[in-house]
């Protein structure tokens, strides 16, 4: 269907002043991956006909007009959390009354034109979503719509500009749609730090698949970016990148439990912001991780990866 499955990550270098301890040296050089021990607020409901039509009348295109999505970007919202958005900033939308498994879109005639669907080809994964889940579905006019997990996409006519959430809850079916297809939904707060460990401790964890890697107070995997350096210790995350892979706030060493101490530095940012480093490699978090042990984080583009105790990568084949 003409689709490119990669995934971007907008990053721009951000060159650091290093404190008095230098980093680098034969550590910076060395091998730098490790392999795992044993690894191998919506709207009111309209009240309609569940199409979300009644009362907006035709206010989009028609299914024949339909309009491909292009680079798509995860945007959060403060009421409804992080959605999947096109080349535009438009919300993506899903319908309740669809299918995903078989795909199957149930929404023409009228419904098309208040909620355009979306056309499949020429779309690009968003960074940190995964590409496999970007699909395509033939609808009954013989056309090809974008799916997601599964799930038809579409626009709302209402919606007048990036951003525009218009379409959430109306009529009890339509949502918004997260990056994973499923209806988007504010993450729930994180688990309290264990009693006596702070939400800026380091610790060690296991996993399964990563074995022994670090997380932070709230059992949150950590993170590096391959494009990163040590000597000099440099980030190259930032905006957007820096909004999906959250920087790790400074550690006192005292709450770095399990974790190598060598060059454990803090590193100045430009924008404003203090970011940890282990071993001088700087380390972030993943928005995509709602819970503690979640690794959803691990391989995404090809570029991060969790981080063993003495800072490096944790490659898993």
């Amino acid at each position: 269907m003409g689709m490119k499955r990669g995934t971007t990550l907008a990053a721009v270098a951000v060159v650091v002043a290093l404190t008095s301890t230098a980093c680098g040296g034969d550590d910076a050089k060395s091998a730098d991956s490790v392999k795992p021990a044993g690894a191998a607020a919506a709207q009111d409901p309209a009240s309609d006909d569940g199409y979300g039509s009644s009362g907006y009348g035709d206010a989009g295109a028609s299914a024949s007009e339909a309009k491909p999505a292009g680079q798509l970007a995860i945007t959060p919202n403060d009421q409804i959390g992080s959605l999947l958005t096109d080349s535009a900033g438009r919300t993506l939308y899903r319908f309740d009354k669809d299918t995903a498994k078989p795909p199957k879109s149930n929404c023409d005639g009228d419904c098309a034109k208040t909620w355009p669907v979306v056309a499949a080809g020429d779309v690009t994964a968003a960074a940190g979503m995964d590409p496999s889940l970007l699909g395509e579905v033939v609808r009954t006019d013989g056309t090809k719509q974008l799916t997601v997990a599964g799930w038809p996409m579409y626009r709302f006519g209402k919606d007048a500009k990036a951003g525009d959430t218009n379409g959430q809850g109306v009529g009890g079916t339509w949502f918004a749609a997260a990056p994973d297809g499923k209806k988007a939904a504010k993450a729930a707060a994180p688990a309290p730090a264990a009693a006596g460990q702070s939400a800026g401790a380091l610790t060690v964890a296991k996993d399964p698949k990563l074995g022994d890697h670090i997380v932070d107070g709230n059992g949150m995997t950590v993170y590096r970016f391959k494009p990163d350096t040590a000597w000099p210790m440099v980030s190259k995350c930032e905006g957007d990148c820096v909004a999906k892979w959250p920087v790790v706030p400074p550690v006192d060493q005292a709450n770095a439990k399990g974790i190598i101490e060598k060059n454990y530095l803090v590193l100045d940012r430009p924008d404003g912001k203090k970011q940890q480093t282990v071993n001088c490699w700087p380390v972030y978090t993943f928005t995509g991780d709602k819970k503690a042990g979640d690794t959803n984080g691990q391989g995404v583009g090809g570029t991060w990866y969790a981080v063993a105790p003495d800072g490096k990568l944790i490659t898993v084949q």
